[in-house]
């Protein structure tokens, strides 16, 4: 048998102690057979068995490594809690902003269906109320009427018991109270002024030629016309002189 020269190499963690190198080493040692080697050297020829073997060295910097990694975990794991707790507070916060959101549409949801409710009514109000000044608007006039309607039926009763100056003086009583009645309510007869023509406030029912004026004049009036407040109630129906054409 020949002697063989095994370098044993035995490759461990940064922090395996050097006491169980030294038993690796022996335990690995036992396990060779010097038969077996000369076996292989005959297959084979030489062959050398290598283990990777930890350097003092770089054991000792791992060792010294293992607290500054330990160090560089906490604090990363103290960021992590940090940016946790930092991201729970904006929920929370964003959660009570929510809630308030909520409570402020709730609310306006009331005053707007209130508001709704208030037009509503309002509107059916207005209508009714329309609906009951069109019906009862003319009551006033009409109140001032009845004494008139009052008089003609008395002038109607008498006319047979009385001669036809009493009965004519009945009617102009009940004529000028009318013109009264008008005044009131703001209606008055339009007045003819020099006979001059004005399409805004006569109507030509009849014209006449004449060589005696050099514009149109009114030779008669027809039917009476009104004014209410300034305004043209009904035009006044006249028959029109006009100058003769050559």
């Amino acid at each position: 048998m020949s002697n063989k020269k095994v370098e044993i190499k035995i490759k461990t963690d940064s922090g395996q102690p050097e006491g169980k190198i030294e038993e690796l080493k022996e335990a690995n040692a036992n396990k060779i057979d010097p038969g077996q080697n000369d076996s292989k050297d005959k297959k084979s020829g030489q062959e050398e068995i290598e283990y990777l073997e930890v350097k003092p060295e770089e054991q000792a910097a791992g060792e010294e490594s293992e607290p500054a990694t330990a160090s560089k975990l906490e604090e990363t794991v103290r960021d992590q809690d940090k940016i946790i707790a930092g991201l729970e507070s904006e929920l929370e916060a964003k959660d009570q902003e929510i809630s308030e959101l909520k409570a402020q549409v709730e609310e306006l949801k009331d005053k707007f269906l209130r508001v709704l409710a208030d037009m509503d009514n309002l509107r059916k109000r207005t209508a009714r109320e329309k609906e009951e000044f069109r019906q009862y608007a003319l009551t006033d006039i009409f109140k001032d009427l009845l004494p008139i309607i009052d008089n003609f039926e008395r002038a109607l009763k008498i006319a047979e018991e009385t001669d036809g100056k009493t009965f004519k003086e009945g009617i102009d009583l009940i004529y000028r109270m009318l013109l009264n009645y008008l005044a009131r309510h703001g209606v008055k007869p339009i007045e003819l002024q020099d006979n001059r023509f004005d399409p805004s406030l006569h109507q030509a029912l009849a014209s006449e030629e004449s060589e005696e004026i050099s514009e149109p004049q009114i030779k008669e009036e027809l039917q009476k016309g009104y004014l209410i407040h300034e305004r043209l109630l009904r035009p006044t129906m006249v028959k029109v002189l006009v100058p003769k054409k050559n």
